[in-house]
């Protein structure tokens, strides 16, 4: 598959896909590009993006990874950045602000979390910079579509497993949660190594699942207003 349209749409998926979660689209796409597969480029030698499929890179993403899941399980620290309010600030003056948006949410923030939505962030752009440079295009309209899309994937899947989590009763559950993400992140990221323009149809779905997402909050929100009326 040649063709700017087919580079940019595997650039997006693999962004997206790092907005997942950055360690197997990281360990794939340097793979691929490594054995030359797919059509999967990241530079030659020489260029700047090239380290992303040297083996010592891949070894130390390896590493990243394993070190996640050991804090994740020893420490319970969380995968995912949690966006939602940890409590509602008391008395009905006050719920009521929060539900409208004019007070702020307490929120929590783990510094696991953190660090990984971090790396998913350069991942994801460095992968589509990377994928624009290797076939002779501007790479810098990569580090931001890169960002962009992370961040869009980021918003977009964060609180659906920060709710699946709080909802799992047990903790094995809930540590395996992190497990289904890093296998949707490699699906999603075989699959537009596959068919390259599958990235264009992820960002949709991404920018859907998020509209959805607000809408749904929107509602919540109104129905709360209603019951403090009562």
């Amino acid at each position: 598959m040649n063709g700017t349209f087919f580079y940019i749409g595997l650039g997006l998926g693999l962004a997206a896909a790092c907005g997942l979660r950055p360690f197997f689209p990281l360990l794939l796409a340097g793979a691929l590009a490594s054995a030359g597969a797919l059509g999967v480029e990241l530079g030659p030698a020489g260029q700047a993006f090239h380290f992303l499929e040297a083996d010592w890179w891949l070894l130390v993403v390896t590493v990243a990874l394993v070190l996640a899941y050991a804090l994740q399980l020893l420490l319970g620290l969380a995968p995912t950045l949690d966006t939602a309010s940890t409590q509602l600030p008391s008395g009905s003056f006050a719920a009521a602000l929060t539900l409208l948006g004019l007070r702020g949410q307490r929120r929590r923030q783990d510094a696991l979390a953190s660090a990984v939505a971090g790396l998913g962030l350069g991942a994801g752009a460095l992968l589509f910079e990377a994928t624009l440079s290797a076939h002779g295009d501007s790479s810098w309209p990569g580090l931001i579509g890169g960002f962009l899309v992370v961040g869009l994937a980021q918003r977009a899947s964060g609180p659906v497993i920060v709710r699946a989590r709080t909802r799992l009763p047990d903790r094995a559950a809930r540590e395996a949660v992190t497990v289904y993400l890093d296998a949707a992140s490699l699906l999603l990221a075989g699959l537009v190594a596959l068919v390259h323009p599958l990235g264009y149809v992820a960002v949709a779905l991404l920018a859907w699942f998020l509209w959805r997402g607000r809408a749904r909050s929107g509602d919540d929100r109104y129905a709360g207003l209603r019951i403090l009326r009562k």
